[in-house]
């Protein structure tokens, strides 16, 4: 039985009074063993949001957070507040994403910036092109435009 169907019931047993007043002050009925839209959210969801909530968080070369952060350390610290284990420096994290191409990035995902064959900075996907990351000294995390075509993207399994 979904959530939806559920309600209906839980109306009833609440009575339809009670079930009005909820709905005329833009309250929400909890229905027992459903998840929650935020308890439901996949890990690169969380994660995003983990990025999302640390802006205006100072760069800090080799900080992991959780006031202070370098680029692979606001990745590898919103991950790990979403279950999930990065390693260090953006490089490693590259080697250890499933690639995958422009077209199937979503948001969530790790974008790398690079060079040639090697990865300098990482950032963690927004959509619309954009990504939460902590550029370097002197800036603090924010949203930025993907500024460069020389990108690889990599999902966390």
């Amino acid at each position: 039985m979904t959530a939806l169907n559920r309600v209906p019931s839980l109306m009833a047993r609440a009575g339809t009074a009670s079930a009005l007043t909820i709905a005329a002050v833009g309250g929400s009925i909890a229905v027992p063993g459903v998840a929650s839209e935020a308890a439901a959210a996949s890990p690169a969801t969380k994660a995003l949001q983990v990025a999302a909530s640390k802006k205006g968080s100072p760069y800090k070369w080799g900080a992991t957070g959780p006031s202070r952060f370098d680029c692979s350390g606001l990745t590898l610290y919103s991950f790990k507040k979403a279950g999930k284990k990065l390693p260090r420096t953006a490089a490693q994290q590259y080697n250890k994403t499933r690639h995958i191409s422009a077209k199937s990035r979503k948001a969530g995902d790790l974008v790398f910036f690079h060079s040639g064959s090697n990865v300098y900075h990482v950032g963690i996907y927004a959509g619309s092109g954009k990504i939460w990351h902590a550029p370097k000294t002197g800036d603090v995390v924010r949203l930025q435009k993907i500024w460069t075509k020389s990108v690889w993207y990599g999902r966390v399994s």
